[in-house]
């Protein structure tokens, strides 16, 4: 078990969104993570939106260790997308500060055209 003192250590700051840890099982049991057998959660990480809505998911086996760098760089691109209201868009391994894309008709088909990969990973 973890807490969020465990956490700011791992990443060198405060994590900006509430981490919680399920002791009981009962969110677990909810999200469809909880392995009754072992009596335990699988490693379930999941992005929930401020109006309640399921954005980002990842579930893991035990023995594989999530990535926190990666899921404050999902934060981030929910928010910047959310800010947006759907103006932006964010491509793989987007950064802050690194090119988005505008989705919509013209796109389609043509992301490779517009999105630079070698630039997008600098």
């Amino acid at each position: 078990m973890w807490n969020d003192h465990e956490i700011s250590k791992m990443v060198n700051k405060d994590v900006p969104f509430p981490m919680l840890s399920d002791g009981g099982g009962e969110i677990g049991k909810m999200y469809g993570v909880y392995d009754e057998e072992g009596g335990v959660e699988t490693r379930g990480r999941f992005i929930i939106d401020p109006d309640g809505n399921v954005q980002g998911f990842e579930v893991l086996t035990p023995p594989v260790g999530r990535n926190i760098a990666e899921t404050i760089r999902q934060v981030q691109a929910f928010q910047l997308v959310r800010e947006s209201e759907g103006t932006k868009a964010t491509p793989a391994g987007w950064k802050p500060g690194k090119q988005v894309l505008q989705p919509g008709p013209d796109l389609v088909g043509k992301v490779w055209d517009v999105w630079k990969v070698e630039k997008a990973f600098e």
